[in-house]
């Protein structure tokens, strides 16, 4: 279990697939589903625990199809099969379940699915996931998915994963995305809307979701996407995932958010002129960084923040603009103004998302490239994207790694083991 979210997920059991068929109607905002999961029991197994939120109402649970027992509350489905599994077994529970999901509240705010004016918006991290499907929701339980919803045919439904199929019937239309590359349940999505589609074709495809009344701005905007591909890949090891889609809600959001192979960014960050370049940077570097590469437990999360935040930084001096020595000095004025309290491996709960483990993170990367020198830092973030693709990391497998490319141990610790800036 993980130490800072130790209601989230079941160590009892490893996902290897989630089925999931939902109709949502979106004037009522009413959502009826059935999930089936196949997973591994990773010990005897008398009983499961699947995480789900409380204003969705369970009707029906199967294990291996036939009828378990199960009770929900506390956002936990306790779910008691006909007969314990044993340790390695295969098996497959099917939750059939319907209400009106609304996002989990908690201490970063409202998370999850998000019924908008005439949509839905999903951004699931930490802990959202669970309003709108039964999962075991921790990120180091990745699984593949297919994901088919349906809605009223005026909408466009863009979903995690590539779309393999629409099928229309009378007013509705069915969509239905494969997403093969594991996951973990909290970098999944849909977003539902009257969009707009511009594709771009190149060596990654990428498609642009967007309102008509933004589209013309948001082409511009997001226009530079294919060239930061290039770039990043030429840094970071090749493009992890099969093509790449942004989506601009209707709405303003506080920050874009990141999905697996798929960013969401709001009205607000949208001006014509690339004002939030540096944050399409960003979400683009968590495709590498977060996405392919999942961090094993919360306490890592800089693995994620620090090396997108890092990006940004890169792309900049790429595009023609500040250089990453000018964003870092910039960082490191932040940084020396606030508290020297926290510790970028162990940072706390409450501070998983602060701006000193974004910033932070990003200096501990640009200490190690001016260390290293740009030729081995540069093999070193590609060796380490390469031997983890699909995978988990943590904090110690990156100072072992880091170990074999230079003698830069009490280099590292300074930066991720003390809560002292290091001079």
């Amino acid at each position: 279990m993980d130490d800072y979210l130790p209601r989230s997920g079941d160590c009892g059991y490893r996902v290897t697939g989630y089925d999931l068929t939902l109709d949502y109607r979106v004037g009522p905002g009413r959502l009826t589903g059935r999930a089936r999961i196949t997973a591994v029991a990773t010990g005897p197994l008398r009983r499961l625990t699947l995480d789900l939120a409380a204003p969705l109402r369970v009707a029906r649970v199967l294990v291996d199809g036939k009828q378990a027992r199960h009770a929900h509350s506390g956002g936990k489905l306790t779910v008691t099969p006909a007969r314990p599994l044993a340790d390695g077994a295969p098996f497959t529970a099917e939750i059939r379940y319907a209400g009106n999901p609304v996002p989990i509240r908690g201490r970063w705010g409202d998370i999850g699915w998000d019924h908008l004016d005439d949509g839905v918006l999903v951004a699931s991290q930490p802990v959202g996931a669970p309003s709108w499907f039964p999962c075991n929701d921790h990120p180091s339980d990745k699984a593949t998915y297919r994901i088919a919803i349906t809605t009223a045919s005026a909408y466009q439904v863009v979903a995690t994963g590539v779309l393999v199929s629409t099928r229309t019937a009378a007013s509705t239309t069915t969509w239905v995305y494969e997403l093969a590359q594991p996951t973990p349940t909290y970098l999944v999505s849909v977003q539902i809307g009257r969009y707009a589609l511009h594709h771009a074709p190149g060596p990654v495809p990428t498609t642009l979701a967007a309102p008509t009344r933004l589209m013309a701005a948001a082409r511009h905007d997001f226009d530079r996407q294919q060239r930061m591909i290039t770039e990043f890949s030429a840094l970071f090891g090749p493009y992890p995932f099969p093509q790449y889609t942004v989506v601009v809600t209707d709405a303003d959001l506080d920050v874009p958010v990141e999905a697996q192979s798929l960013s969401v960014f709001g009205a607000n960050h949208v001006d014509g002129r690339r004002g939030a370049e540096r944050l399409v940077a960003h979400e683009l570097a968590h495709q590498w960084f977060g996405n392919c590469l999942t961090i094993a437990a919360w306490r890592h999360i800089w693995l994620n923040e620090g090396f997108a935040t890092y990006a940004e930084w890169l792309w900049s001096e790429i595009s023609g603009g500040r250089p990453a020595r000018w964003h870092a000095a910039r960082a490191r004025e932040t940084l020396a103004a606030a508290p020297q309290d926290l510790v970028l491996a162990d940072p706390g709960v409450d501070r998983i998302f602060d701006d000193r483990v974004y910033l932070r993170g990003a200096l501990t990367l640009h200490s190690l490239h001016t260390h290293l020198g740009a030729p081995v830092f540069t093999t070193l973030v590609a060796d380490w994207v390469a031997e983890h693709r699909d995978g988990h990391v943590a904090t110690d497998a990156f100072l072992l790694h880091c170990a074999r490319y230079g003698d830069v141990s009490a280099l590292l610790r300074q930066w991720v083991l003390t809560p002292a800036l290091p001079v």
